[in-house]
């Protein structure tokens, strides 16, 4: 259940697309912006997850789920479109939220898992919003999902990291390109945040501390506190953001 109160009704009946949308911050995205009033399709590989969010939502007639291996990239495109096609044809808001931070050491880095990785967590965001740039007319919003691991020069993941710091490049660049034609561009920078996932695979009671520790604000912040400035931007209230990174870390960096 989300904490989060502010309505924003320019929101409301617009087409939202998320990528990842079955678990973690996606599914927090996918339920406030459903919570919203808008028309959400989401993709993910995850089934089991994907229609037990939706059995537990139990608002069919706003939300629509797709399943979708993004390493595909004619896929993925062929799936925004037929989303799009499927909600009347318009698309407002793309958002590209879908990664993995799997860890691995540099010594052990091979091509097959740098490609594979980057084929996750770098090339959907360019060409997920190609397609979707395609579909969206003036006030369309684009946006991407940054991360603090690179600015933090956190070790164990380059592969991600380096994903992440293009992700920031790509978007003020994208920015000045579809400006021209109504579309923002603009990236939410996550920090530390809370989820199951996170929790269960690379969160230890020490790293724990390490978050609190570094942070400005002292409590743990969770998928909601990204899903507030994913919902600014999306919303009319953020007409004058282009290729900014909005970063939400608590103060980590």
């Amino acid at each position: 259940m989300s904490r989060l109160s502010n309505l924003y009704p320019s929101v409301r009946g617009k087409h939202v697309f998320i990528t990842g949308g079955a678990t973690g911050i996606g599914a927090a995205l996918v339920e406030n912006f459903v919570t919203q009033g808008a028309r959400v399709s989401f993709l993910d590989i995850d089934d089991e997850a994907a229609n037990a969010l939706i059995s537990r939502l139990n608002m069919k007639e706003h939300l629509r789920y797709w399943h979708c291996d993004i390493r595909d990239v004619n896929i993925l495109q062929t799936t925004i479109n037929n989303a799009t096609r499927a909600q009347g044809g318009q698309l407002d808001v793309y958002i590209g939220n879908a990664a993995n931070d799997v860890r691995h050491a540099f010594d052990e880095l091979t091509p097959e898992f740098w490609d594979n990785n980057q084929a996750i967590n770098l090339r959907p965001q360019i060409f997920g919003a190609q397609a979707a740039a395609r579909l969206m007319q003036p006030g369309g919003s684009i946006i991407t999902t940054g991360s603090v691991s690179w600015m933090r020069r956190r070790p164990g993941f380059v592969s991600y990291t380096t994903s992440k710091a293009a992700i920031h490049g790509f978007t003020r660049t994208l920015a000045q390109e579809l400006g021209p034609r109504g579309i923002r561009v603009n990236c939410v920078v996550p920090g530390a945040i809370q989820t199951a996932k996170q929790m269960a695979q690379v969160v230890t009671p020490q790293l724990e501390q390490e978050f609190l520790d570094n942070q400005a604000l002292k409590f743990r912040l969770d998928a909601d506190d990204v899903v507030a400035m994913a919902l600014f931007l999306a919303s009319d209230d953020s007409r004058g953001c282009a290729g900014q990174a909005f970063i939400v870390d608590g103060g980590i960096v």
